[in-house]
């Protein structure tokens, strides 16, 4: 069985005083651990918040929202992944759709971070999904198996439980609009599909797939019923302690 995995990215929100405010009202919203938790903070806070996990004793992992994948060096502006450890990160987002669309990062940058991000044994959680006109003109599948082919492509089945797939809709990120439960499902079930392909059935069956686009606590648990659904990457909603206490308890 998959462990239900939620992460909580806050995106470039946040100050330092709110970002201690939110740590604390998360960890004492989450009980139990039938579900594996990781919230990733700004940059400049993950000191901050990773001070608190650990005063709180908290199991929730410390994630980054991105990472370079050189080791440190000539690299200006860039974090390399030596740099996140020593900040006490252990997961790390890739690919997410602001990333590839907004900062506008290539399949191949992409799997130089991921190939990193694993080859370091942190957790990378690797983000995928169409646009609308992609999804207008009948290309989800499509654009998904390229996504996932071209980022995992140097990764092989031993390495796999260094991964999450995250399957984000863009059309559905931030606009209240979200996939109906089948729609997601049908998605997941072909990057599964794609995974075995990769990495052969055991694998695949091991690797959770999160669900992320407008996941809030009115539709989290049917979204989470789905059986190739484990969890959501959680954006707007995670900004809310209370929110985001009702999105993980409906992994139960």
């Amino acid at each position: 069985m998959r462990r239900p995995f939620v992460g909580g990215n806050w995106k470039m929100n946040t100050d330092q005083a709110g970002a201690a405010e939110l740590t604390r009202s998360v960890v004492e919203g989450i009980a139990g651990d039938g579900c594996e938790v990781a919230i990733f903070p700004p940059f400049p806070y993950l000191l901050t918040v990773g001070s608190i996990l650990r005063e709180r004793s908290s199991t929730l992992m410390l994630g980054a929202q991105d990472a370079y994948h050189q080791g440190n060096g000539a690299f200006t502006g860039e974090v390399s992944l030596d740099m996140l450890k020593d900040c006490g990160v252990s997961a790390v987002l890739i690919g997410h759709s602001e990333r590839r669309h907004v900062i506008g990062e290539t399949d191949d940058l992409i799997a130089l971070k991921t190939r990193a991000i694993i080859e370091a044994e942190m957790h990378a959680v690797l983000c995928i999904g169409e646009t609308l006109e992609q999804r207008e003109a009948g290309e989800t599948d499509a654009v998904n198996e390229r996504q996932l082919k071209a980022a995992l492509s140097e990764i092989n089945a031993e390495q796999t439980n260094h991964l999450t797939v995250a399957y984000e809709p863009v059309w559905a990120i931030g606009t209240g609009k979200t996939a109906t439960p089948a729609d997601a499902q049908d998605a997941h079930a072909k990057v599964r599909a794609v995974l075995v392909g990769l990495f052969g059935d055991d694998a695949a069956a091991s690797i959770r797939i999160q669900y992320g686009g407008s996941v809030k606590p009115a539709n989290a648990a049917e979204l989470f019923a789905q059986p190739d659904i484990d969890g959501g990457l959680i954006g707007g909603a995670s900004l809310k302690a209370a929110d985001f206490a009702a999105i993980v308890k409906a992994t139960g």
